[in-house]
């Protein structure tokens, strides 16, 4: 049974079709998730919070960089967890770079939710050395 928490409309099955989309590149299907007024924070960038998107269409433009940059790239083993309007999925990703090597690594996106709606999706990733 799917939980539903108060002050959030999004459920993990909810988190786990984002997942999914994020997987078959669906960027027509990961932004009707977005709030109108998202903001989508990368895992790397020259600020403490990485590179900071604002509005509905900067954030599209950056989920359609990522997934330009890496074709191939999958979201796998995707667990989920809500408590009140914040959530957590955590993930291994992985990737064919531009030079033909693999990137394998954990993350985890901190989200905050506004009713049914993704307010804020906070990536972080591992960095191997």
């Amino acid at each position: 049974m799917q939980t539903q928490h108060r002050n959030s409309q999004i459920n993990e099955q909810d988190l786990q079709n984002f997942a999914e989309a994020w997987n078959r590149h669906d960027l027509q299907t990961l932004m009707s998730f977005m709030s109108e007024d998202c903001v989508f924070q990368l895992s790397s960038g020259p600020d403490v919070d990485g590179t900071r998107y604002t509005g509905y269409k900067e954030v599209e433009k950056a989920f359609r960089k990522i997934l330009d940059l890496f074709p191939d790239c999958q979201w796998t083993n995707p667990r989920h967890f809500i408590s009140g309007n914040r959530g957590v999925t955590q993930w291994t990703f992985v990737a064919t770079n531009e030079d033909g090597s693999t990137t394998e690594v954990d993350g985890c996106d901190l989200f905050t939710f506004t009713g049914n709606k993704i307010a804020v999706k906070n990536s972080f990733r591992k960095i191997r050395l």
